[in-house]
């Protein structure tokens, strides 16, 4: 991530402080967390959003839970832990990296029990710091693979944020489109404005513009329309969930996009790390699909924009499937969707 975009979160005197991406980009301002409760709730609230990003804030979760259970029995210690940790994963049920972190962390916690109370917390905030690093470095391993698959002057098309916001720095899809425009690849960025939470208007417009990448806004419903009249040299998104048979879960209108791709005969390129792959979940049929608030599509900066009674449904993602895919790139190497499977071994 460069250094004019602020931080997405950050450690500081036993507190985690998150960037609220709802007030972006009009301001800049960090929320607090003292609590695990505290973390859970600025996932919900979608204060912070991505699912690298709520991966490693669930990691800081952790180690605020560990602070408070630090003089606990060990008993104690654990049952604790263990009461953040389902309060944590069922925080957004969709993004697969948050269940991964917090399982991560919680074998730390259970290893470490018997650890009096300053090296059980110095244990847990080390592993927390090593998720926040790996996740960087993964985002530009995956940024310098996706960007070989690009050709000189491309104009390419995303969806929501799969940035350095989105990520703890640099960014996943987004990480892709740095990188090929470091490399002289990238003529222009076409940016789905991403309805209802506007995640491309606000975050990845600003992204982009801060790091003077030339962009074009476009609402969701114009794509089709872009993409037969404009030269569009790859569709590139991020991923929530990816089954072992390559399908994946991404904010909703990416299953769109996918179609509308297919179509037109644009590459569909997903950059998501190995952590985003759920090697549990044979088929995107069986993603659990978040439903969040009517409010959410009732209202625009707090203004109510239907008539009030309005029947609303709000899926926060759909699935693509593998067919739909071209690649699938992680830090692992460039897959076929059809071949994802195959990092099981390796993961």
């Amino acid at each position: 991530m460069q250094k004019n975009i602020a931080k997405t979160l950050f450690w500081q005197a036993n507190t985690l402080y998150l960037l609220d991406q709802l007030v972006l980009p009009g301001k800049v301002l960090y929320k607090k967390c003292k609590t695990y409760k505290d973390v859970s709730e600025a996932i919900k609230n979608m204060i912070i959003r991505g699912a690298p990003a709520i991966g490693v804030a669930g990691a800081f979760g952790i180690v605020l839970a560990g602070i408070k259970a630090s003089r606990f029995s060990p008993l104690e210690k654990l049952s604790y832990i263990k009461k953040a940790s389902i309060l944590l994963i069922s925080s957004r049920p969709t993004a697969v990296n948050l269940k991964w972190a917090v399982e991560r962390m919680v074998k730390v916690a259970e290893k470490s029990v018997n650890l009096n109370p300053q090296n059980y917390i110095n244990v847990l905030t080390d592993a927390a710091f090593e998720i926040y690093d790996e996740d960087i470095a993964v985002n530009k391993k995956m940024g310098e693979l996706g960007a070989r698959l690009l050709k000189k002057d491309s104009v390419v098309l995303t969806h929501c944020n799969a940035g350095a916001l989105a990520t703890a720095g640099y960014g996943t899809a987004l990480g892709v489109i740095r990188t090929a425009y470091k490399d002289g690849k990238i003529k222009n960025v076409f940016v789905d404005e991403t309805r209802p939470y506007l995640q491309g208007a606000r975050l990845t417009a600003w992204e982009l513009q801060q790091e003077k990448i030339p962009y074009t806004l476009i609402t969701d419903n114009m794509a089709g329309y872009i993409m037969k009249t404009n030269r569009i040299d790859a569709v590139i998104v991020g991923a929530d969930r990816i089954a072992l048979n390559g399908d994946v879960a991404n904010k909703i209108g990416t299953y769109s996009l996918s179609i509308l791709a297919k179509y037109h005969k644009i590459p569909f390129y997903v950059v998501a790390p190995v952590s985003t792959i759920d090697f549990n979940t044979t088929y995107g049929s069986k993603i659990v699909i978040e439903e969040r608030s009517a409010d959410e599509v009732l209202k625009i900066n707090g203004k109510e924009i239907a008539p009030k009674g309005t029947t609303v449904r709000h899926p926060g993602f759909d699935v693509t499937p593998a067919s739909n895919i071209t690649m699938i790139i992680t830090e692992k190497g460039v897959f076929k969707p059809n071949k994802i499977s195959t990092l099981k071994k390796i993961k």
